[in-house]
């Protein structure tokens, strides 16, 4: 359903609860891998035609520390693995990488730390479906990770889903501003902690997020250089272009960051493009990030405004095709940045005023800018017991419902969901059977580094 598909709430409703009958809650507990199933370690190799080779070593290393890493980098694998499971056929901008690490605090333009999901590289229009899956999985194989017992893991994972069923249902009965206006700040978060001892573990998370800015970046990153602040030298995490490898010579780097930056401001806001004009490309860098990003050009522009003491970090990170797409229709937008900052957008309430997209002249590669640091925090899973996941469950739970609701048709989906348990307990049964493929899928990762098929760089 579209938004210019003009249906009574009423309808819209029953619409949702009629799908029940084609697709049975209850359907969505079963799983278990097909014959046919496509190799998991291919489908995550071939993903590196287009990485850094030097880097790709460095991606694998991560992925096979645990089967909580490998799960984080194996979004192609879940994605097809997804593609035959059932869905009820209402689609949203679908995160498409919805794993409880990918959410966390940012700063909003007006300047409140806020929670949200804050990554997006796969997004796409898609089944709601599959974004719930993938989170209450994560939260599964969190879990186990953090030595939880089966019982306690399954209410862990549960208690997304409930959460997710309950806000979509509060959202059903909300106007549409309502829904599009709806966020979850630090102070919201704050509130809703129960004991002390959580309490403040969140106010010195909020403390920390609040610390990160430009400034403290400059302070990290840089170091002066003849009385100009230039990006550091620590290979292999971070190399400046000065110190890139050959496929990267060529035009000088002044000139070939402000081509770049030039191209970006383009696609930003007006007002923030008046923004931007004050401030001037001064060194630019590799960054390597994230897990599953490992191997994907990124870099870090840092530019200079009123003096010295006034930088700003962007990143610029390599968008390729997301992993749904190899499953669903394409994306509208033929760059592939812009397809990811359009998803964002929608998916968010307040977004990042620097993002934007661009296009790599000579290597015909997709990237989107977005600002480094501005206020960032995230959640350390692996330090949760049982109570903090649940927790932590409850507000990634509202947090994917309301991102869900923003694009989708909350009165639908939430006329499908009900208010029973039904669908709770089929992906509580889900999570744990796809958590026991994943910890196949990563010893089968592990074997092959192991015997030497693959070259892996363990940090």
């Amino acid at each position: 359903m579209t938004a210019t598909t003009y249906l009574s709430a009423e309808q819209r409703r029953e619409r949702g609860k009629a799908l029940r009958d084609e697709v049975p809650r209850s359907s969505h507990a079963d799983w278990s891998p097909s014959r046919d199933r496509g190799d998991p370690v291919a489908l995550l190799e071939a993903q590196n035609a287009d990485r850094v080779n030097w880097l790709v070593p460095i991606r694998r290393g991560r992925m096979m520390a645990s089967p909580f890493t490998f799960f984080r980098g194996a979004a192609r694998v879940m994605a097809s693995d997804l593609s035959a499971t059932p869905v009820s056929g209402l689609d949203v901008q679908a995160c498409g990488d919805a794993h409880l690490a990918n959410f966390g605090l940012y700063a909003s333009p007006e300047r409140q730390l806020v929670f949200d999901l804050n990554d997006f590289d796969e997004t796409l229009g898609g089944p709601w479906e599959w974004d719930i899956k993938r989170l209450a999985v994560s939260f599964m194989i969190a879990a186990r990770h953090n030595g939880l017992g089966q019982s306690a893991a399954r209410k862990v994972t549960e208690r997304v889903a409930r959460a997710y069923r309950e806000a979509m249902s509060d959202f059903a009965e909300r106007r549409n501003t309502d829904v599009f206006y709806a966020l979850l700040s630090a102070d919201d978060i704050l509130k809703a902690a129960k004991g002390g001892n959580r309490r403040k573990r969140i106010g010195l998370l909020d403390d920390k997020a609040k610390s990160k800015d430009s400034r403290q970046a400059l302070h990290k990153l840089a170091e002066e250089v003849e009385g100009q602040y230039r990006i550091r030298h620590e290979p292999p995490d971070l190399v400046p272009l000065r110190h890139a490898r050959r496929e990267h010579a060529g035009d000088p780097l002044r000139e070939r960051m402000m081509r770049y930056f030039t191209a970006y401001k383009v696609t930003v806001p007006h007002h923030c493009r008046r923004l931007l004009d004050r401030y001037q490309p001064v060194d630019m860098a590799f960054k390597v990030v994230g897990v599953g990003s490992v191997g994907t050009e990124c870099f870090v522009l840092l530019l200079e405004g009123r003096d010295r003491s006034d930088p700003l970090f962007l990143q610029i990170k390599q968008a390729g095709h997301s992993v749904l797409e190899e499953h669903l229709s394409p994306s509208p937008y033929a760059n592939q940045g812009r397809r990811v900052v359009e998803g964002q957008r929608l998916m968010q309430t307040v977004s990042d005023p620097f993002l934007g997209w661009g296009t790599d002249e000579n290597s015909g590669r997709d990237f989107y800018w977005r600002q480094l640091r501005d206020w960032k925090g995230s959640v350390d899973v692996e330090d949760l017991d049982a109570s903090d996941l649940r927790f932590y469950a409850r507000l990634c739970g509202w947090t994917l419902a309301r991102a869900h609701a923003r694009s989708g048709d909350p009165i639908a989906i939430s006329g499908y969901l009900g208010s029973g348990d039904a669908f709770d307990d089929a992906l509580g049964q889900f999570s744990e059977r796809y958590a026991d493929q994943n910890e196949c899928d990563h010893a089968r990762f592990v074997e092959q580094i192991d015997s030497g098929r693959l070259q892996a760089e363990k940090e």
